[in-house]
């Protein structure tokens, strides 16, 4: 092969990952969204038995990653179902802020395919930081929070966690099958 030859070989491929690298990077900018204490949009208003594609992403520094995501779920806490509220709160939701901004929760839902709805209470979630939704009674804190229920919220087999804000848009949903009684998000 030609000197020439080898040359505009060189062009074209170095043209070709240029081409390449430009789409992603157009395709990363119109996807990008900032993170604001504004709600994300959703056109959803009730829980449906549809098939849905995931809400959550591993990575928070993606660009339109949710700020507020459910990370893991304890459905099914180990030993015999007694019902007391040391037995119940090990039965909760985990759900973290990925952004860089507090968010206020107050008038938040998170609820099952049961139609069991947990309020959130005015509550601050700052950046960072996780809160945990424990089924039964307990004192609250900064990062633990008590629904108050005498019965187990979550099936064990095949239900989902659903997180809306103030305005009923989801935020984002966690859904398991039989499985060994946590799921991460």
């Amino acid at each position: 092969m030609s000197n020439a030859a080898i040359a505009a070989l060189a062009i074209l491929l170095a043209l070709g990952a240029w081409a390449s690298t430009s789409d992603s990077e157009q395709s990363e900018t119109s996807t990008a969204t900032a993170d604001s204490d504004q709600p994300e949009a959703s056109t959803a208003t009730a829980d449906s038995d549809q098939p849905e594609a995931s809400t959550t992403t591993a990575d928070s520094d993606q660009p339109g990653a949710k700020p507020i995501r459910i990370t893991r779920v304890s459905y099914d806490p180990p030993g015999p179902d007694t019902g007391s509220d040391a037995h119940l709160n090990r039965e909760w939701v985990a759900t973290k802020n990925f952004g860089q901004q507090t968010h206020q929760l107050g008038g938040w839902t998170l609820r099952d395919t049961s139609g069991h709805v947990f309020h959130f209470p005015q509550f601050r979630l700052r950046p960072n930081t996780t809160v945990t939704v424990h089924t039964g009674d307990g004192q609250q804190t900064r990062n633990d929070l008590y629904w108050g229920m005498e019965n187990y919220a979550w099936n064990n087999a095949d239900d989902r966690a659903t997180v809306r804000n103030q305005d009923g848009s989801i935020i984002d949903r966690c859904r398991w099958g039989n499985g060994d009684g946590v799921k991460n998000c």
